[in-house]
């Protein structure tokens, strides 16, 4: 974490190099990526939270809320697809793979 300018942020919150050296393209992406952090970390909490609820609607809740998040996240999973390349590559290779993930690797 770094603290700056009366706030705390994350490292995935800021750039690695100076704005002004980088391609909109790459700050799009950086967005994109950062954005879908935290989507998947929320699917994480909902899930941890609703494991641990013992109230069947509030579970119920927690486990829509943790399906919003999915959706989210496949949604920047989408637009990386069709926005950087080489993610539609990789994409394409391990989508649907029957078998061993790992051994569809490198």
């Amino acid at each position: 974490m770094r603290h700056g300018r009366g706030r705390t942020t994350l490292s995935s919150e800021d750039l690695h190099a100076p704005r002004e050296r980088l391609t909109p393209e790459t700050i799009a992406i950086h967005q994109a990526t950062v954005s879908l952090m935290e989507e998947l970390e929320a699917t994480d909490w909902y899930r941890q939270r609703a494991d641990d609820c013992d109230d069947a609607e509030l579970k119920a809740i927690l486990i829509h809320n943790m399906n919003d998040e999915m959706e989210h996240a496949s949604m920047l999973i989408e637009w990386m697809r069709r926005n950087v390349s080489e993610f539609d590559v990789q994409l394409r290779r391990f989508s649907k793979t029957k078998g061993s993930i790992a051994g569809a690797g490198d």
